[in-house]
């Protein structure tokens, strides 16, 4: 397999036209090869994102798609709720792209944008199979604070929601 490399990866902030329903696609195809998830995991990205472009925000919502020689090989999304929360939704890379540190810098970025738009948490729902994201969500401060059994995606599975508690600057510095 090909090493890539991260300083060739194009990371822009916008949807374009044809990128909604490649990333259903892709998120679906990958899904069902890896984990054996079902249709009904490709209706849940597409109605996701069809709720974040209808509700979309330029000023507190943000895209980031990964592309490589003008592919798109990984995506991020930041989507507003309410009470100054936010949801971290169909974060994939493909297969070849991983163990380069690209989804450390998509976490980065995502926590980079929370911060600047002054969110107070974060929450973001996986399922017990995809250790490596739990372990990068862990890694920015992510808590495991839900768990159900589920086969809402064609197959047995535990469903996880992870939240992040974000620490204003003023009660950072009073717990010093």
């Amino acid at each position: 397999m090909t090493r890539h490399n991260l300083a060739e990866i194009e990371i822009r902030i916008n949807l374009q036209p044809g990128d909604i329903g490649f990333i259903i696609h892709r998120h679906a195809k990958i899904y069902h090869e890896e984990y054996g998830f079902g249709a009904s995991f490709e209706r849940y990205v597409g109605e996701g994102l069809i709720e974040f472009h209808k509700n979309y925000d330029q000023h507190v919502d943000r895209v980031w798609v990964c592309e490589h020689h003008q592919k798109i090989i990984g995506f991020l999304l930041l989507m507003h709720r309410e009470n100054h929360a936010a949801q971290l939704r169909y974060f994939y890379l493909d297969q070849e792209y991983r163990g380069i540190g690209l989804g450390k810098k998509l976490m980065s970025m995502f926590m980079d944008f929370l911060n600047k738009k002054d969110y107070h948490s974060a929450y973001l729902w996986t399922t017990n199979e995809l250790a490596a994201a739990t372990s990068l969500y862990k890694a920015h401060g992510f808590k495991l604070t839900q768990e159900k059994h589920s086969t809402v995606f064609g197959k047995p599975l535990i469903e996880q929601r992870y939240d992040l508690t974000i620490l204003k600057d003023e009660v950072k510095s009073s717990q010093k």
